[in-house]
C-alpha cells in the first residue's frame, strides 16, 4: 500500500488545517500515517439486537489498533421492526435501509476513510450496510452482533419472540390461553440482548452476509452474549487493516457466484422472504445482474435442509452448535460455487475445513426436510411481475388453495376484521396499497399473519398483499405482489367475492375473473391520494422502485 484515501486529509502542508482538526479529536502525530478505519456502529438501547454493541465496539477497536490502524466511531440509526410493527412506525422501517446506505457512504467519502468495519444487526440495518459497502467499494468487513438466546420456561419449554408474543396475542383473543400464560410469554420471549432467536430477517441476513464472504467464519450465528462473538469482533478489527493494505474490496467478494451461494443457503435454511428484497438491492449496488427469477430457479434445485423457528423447531443457538454457516455450505457442497472471502480462505476451503455436522439440525441433501428451497416466486395475472412466498412455512394442505377474496385497503382494516371474527375459512385476505409507493414503505405485516395462525386459520385462509412480511411469518402468506396497487397493478382491481387461485407447486397466483371484466375495472380505477404527503416518506414514495427490483430508490 503506497497511497491511501486518508492521505487526502493527512499528508502535505496543504492539509495543515485538516490535521489540526484531527489533532483536536486526539489523534497523535505518529498515527497520521496509519490506515484510518471507520467503525460504523448502529448501537442503540432501543433495539435488543444492538444493546450489546458497546462491548463489541471495544473489541473491534482493539483489533484495529492491534492490526496497525487508527479507528474512528460514527453512528448509524436503526429501527426495531418488532417495536415498529402494527402502527405508523412500520412505514419507516424499509426506507431506513436507503438512509443507512447513504449515511455510511457520506461519512466514508467526506472523511476519506481507508476502510470500514460495519457493526450491525437487524432487518434493514445489515442490508443497508452491505449496500453501502458495495457502492463505496473500499475495504469493508461486517460484524453482525448476533442472535439472542431462546427463552426458557417450565418443563423445558423454549420461547421465541414471534410465536410467544404475536401469535400468543391472537391465542389469548381466541381464548386458547389465559392472561397468566400470555404474561409468561411476554416475560420469557426475549431473555437476552441479540436479534430475535429464529430465522427471521435479521438472522437470515447475518447468515447471508457470512455466506457472501463479507464477515468472518461463524459471525453469522455466534450468539450476541458469547465470548466467541467478542473474539470475532476483535479479529474483524484486525482483519480490516489487512484488507486495506491488500486493497481487497467488496466487489471482489460479492460476485454473481457469491450471490448464488447466498440464495442457496437462504433456500436451504428456509429463511426470511425479505432477503429477496435485500439481495436484489445489494446486488444492484455491486453491479451484479440478479433477476428475481434467479431465486425460483435455484429453489427448484436446492432442498430445504433445516427446520428453523418460526416454522420449525430449531433456534439460532442450535444452528450455531451444529456448525453454523460452514455446516450448511458443507451439506450443499456439490451445489456451492468457489469464491474468495474476506476471511482469507475461499468458500471451498472453508467447506473442506468442516469436521462434523449435526445432521439432526442441518440435514444431508439425501434426506431433506423438503425437496425444494424455502422461498418460491409466483406469477400469474394477479402478479405479472412476480410475488414471493416463504413456502417453508406453508403446510402441505395450503400449497394448493382456492378461496374467496376479502379486500382491505390497509393492514389496520384487515386486523380489525381478523380480530372481529369477520374472516372465515375459505377466504383469501387481500391487503393492498401497502407496497413501496402505496404504503409508503412496504410495511411488514407480522400482526395479521401471526393473528391468522393464532386464530387457527393457517390451514384454511390465505393472505396476499403488495406489502411484505416479517421473517417471523409462517402460513400461506404471499407478499411483494408486483406491480403494486398504488400504480394500478392487478391487485388494485380485485373485488370482494372474486375467486383467487394459489398454486405454489406450479408457481401460480391467479385471479379467476374474465379479462374483459378486469379491463372494465381498470378503466374506472383511480389512483388514490398518497397516505403521507410530507417529509422523508413522501420523498421516498416518489423515487422508490417496485418490489420485484428490490424496492430501491432511483433518482431517474
Amino acid at each position: 500500500m503506497t497511497t491511501k484515501r486518508s492521505d487526502a486529509i493527512t499528508q502535505g502542508f496543504e492539509r495543515t488545517p485538516h490535521r489540526a482538526l484531527l489533532k483536536a479529536t486526539g489523534v497523535p502525530d505518529k498515527e497520521m500515517k496509519k490506515p484510518f478505519i471507520g467503525i460504523a456502529t448502529s448501537f442503540t438501547d432501543l433495539i435488543p439486537g444492538h444493546t450489546g454493541m458497546r462491548d463489541l465496539e471495544r473489541f473491534i477497536e482493539k483489533g484495529v489498533h492491534t492490526g496497525g490502524g487508527y479507528s474512528f466511531f460514527f453512528g448509524i440509526p436503526g429501527v426495531c421492526d418488532g417495536i415498529a410493527m402494527g402502527h405508523k412506525g412500520m412505514h419507516y422501517s424499509l426506507p431506513t435501509r436507503e438512509l443507512i446506505a447513504d449515511m455510511v457512504e457520506s461519512v466514508a467519502e467526506a472523511h476519506r476513510l481507508d476502510g470500514l468495519v460495519l457493526l450491525t444487526n437487524c432487518d434493514k440495518i445489515t442490508p443497508g450496510m452491505l449496500m453501502a459497502a458495495a457502492r463505496l467499494d473500499i475495504p469493508c468487513i461486517v460484524v453482525t452482533a448476533g442472535p439472542m438466546m431462546a427463552g426458557t420456561g417450565r418443563q423445558g419449554r423454549r420461547f421465541s419472540f414471534v410465536t410467544d408474543t404475536f401469535e400468543a396475542m391472537a391465542q389469548y383473543k381466541a381464548g386458547v390461553i389465559d392472561e397468566k400464560e400470555l404474561m409468561m410469554c411476554e416475560d420469557h420471549a426475549c431473555p437476552t440482548a441479540g436479534s430475535c432467536q429464529g430465522l427471521f430477517t435479521a438472522n437470515t441476513m447475518a447468515i447471508l452476509t457470512e455466506t457472501l464472504g463479507m464477515s468472518l467464519v461463524r459471525c453469522g450465528t455466534a450468539l450476541a452474549v458469547s465470548s466467541l462473538k467478542k473474539r470475532i469482533a476483535f479479529a474483524s478489527g484486525e482483519r480490516i487493516v489487512g484488507l486495506v493494505r491488500d486493497n481487497i474490496t467488496p466487489r471482489q467478494i460479492m460476485t454473481k457466484e457469491a450471490f448464488e451461494n447466498a440464495i442457496r443457503v437462504d433456500l436451504a435454511l428456509g429463511g426470511s422472504s425479505n432477503t429477496v428484497l435485500h439481495l436484489l438491492s445489494i446486488a444492484r449496488e455491486a453491479g451484479v445482474d440478479l433477476p428475481l427469477e434467479e431465486f425460483d430457479r435455484l429453489s427448484r434445485t436446492t432442498p430445504q435442509l433445516a427446520s428453523m423457528n418460526p416454522g420449525g423447531k430449531h433456534f439460532m443457538e442450535d444452528l450455531d452448535a451444529a456448525g453454523g454457516v460452514p455446516a450448511v455450505l458443507y451439506q450443499l457442497r456439490d451445489r456451492i460455487n468457489d469464491n474468495p472471502t474476506l476471511t482469507g480462505p475461499t468458500v471451498k476451503q472453508i467447506i473442506a475445513s468442516v469436521a462434523e455436522v449435526d445432521e439432526e439440525v442441518v440435514h444431508p441433501v439425501g434426506s431433506p426436510v423438503r425437496a425444494e428451497g424455502g422461498i418460491a416466486i409466483l406469477s400469474g395475472n394477479l402478479a405479472p411481475d412476480g410475488a414471493v412466498v416463504k413456502q417453508s412455512g406453508v403446510s402441505d394442505k395450503m400449497m394448493n388453495f382456492e378461496g374467496t377474496a376479502r379486500c382491505f385497503e390497509s393492514e389496520e382494516a384487515a386486523m380489525a376484521a381478523l380480530m372481529g371474527g369477520q374472516v372465515v375459512a375459505g377466504d383469501v385476505v387481500v391487503i393492498r396499497y401497502e407496497g413501496p409507493k402505496g404504503g409508503p414503505g412496504m410495511r411488514e405485516m407480522l400482526a395479521p399473519t401471526a393473528t391468522l395462525m393464532g386464530l387457527g386459520l393457517g390451514d384454511s385462509v390465505a393472505l396476499i398483499t403488495d406489502g411484505r412480511f416479517s421473517g417471523g411469518t409462517r402460513g400461506p402468506c404471499i407478499g411483494h405482489i408486483s406491480p403494486e396497487a398504488a400504480v394500478g397493478g392487478p391487485i388494485a382491481l380485485v373485488e370482494d367475492g372474486d375467486i383467487i387461485l394459489l398454486d405454489i407447486p406450479n408457481r401460480r397466483l391467479e385471479l379467476k375473473v374474465a379479462e374483459d371484466v378486469l379491463a372494465e375495472r381498470r378503466g374506472r380505477w383511480q389512483k388514490p391520494e398518497p397516505k403521507i404527503k410530507t417529509g422523508w416518506l413522501a420523498r421516498y414514495a416518489s423515487v422508490v422502485t417496485s418490489a420485484n427490483t428490490g424496492a430501491v430508490c432511483k433518482a431517474d
